[in-house]
């Protein structure tokens, strides 16, 4: 077992201005380290099967949960369990920094939600 970080994982990107890195990719665990510029975010989503946590390392977020949003400050988490229609988005001047912790893994487990 070796420790990783961003420094030593590869990088990807993600909605219209993220970035993440795959720090544990299994099947029945995901922990991702995440980036987030300004202005931007992703479209809302939901997962069957897998429950995530957020929690906000650097800067704050607009976490949108169903019709709800949910302001994340520095060193807040919030759960969201399955099924749950969400999406982050930063509407601050600086990038943001985060974890997205998945139990199981999100691969192939992302749905958009339009249901129509």
């Amino acid at each position: 077992m070796q420790p990783t970080s961003r420094h030593s994982a590869q990088i990807y990107h993600w909605g219209d201005g993220g970035a993440g890195w795959r720090l544990v990719d299994e099947a029945g665990l995901s922990v991702i380290e995440e980036t987030l510029e300004p202005g931007t975010g992703e479209v809302l989503h939901y997962h069957q099967r897998a429950a995530q946590c957020f929690y906000m390392i650097d800067g704050a977020a607009n976490m949108h949960i169903d019709k709800d949003t949910v302001r994340l400050d520095t060193g807040m988490a919030l759960h969201v369990p399955p099924g749950t229609v969400h999406a982050i988005t930063n509407d601050g001047r600086h990038r943001i920094r985060f974890l997205v912790i998945s139990a199981p893994t999100t691969r192939g487990d992302r749905h958009s939600a339009d249901r129509s």
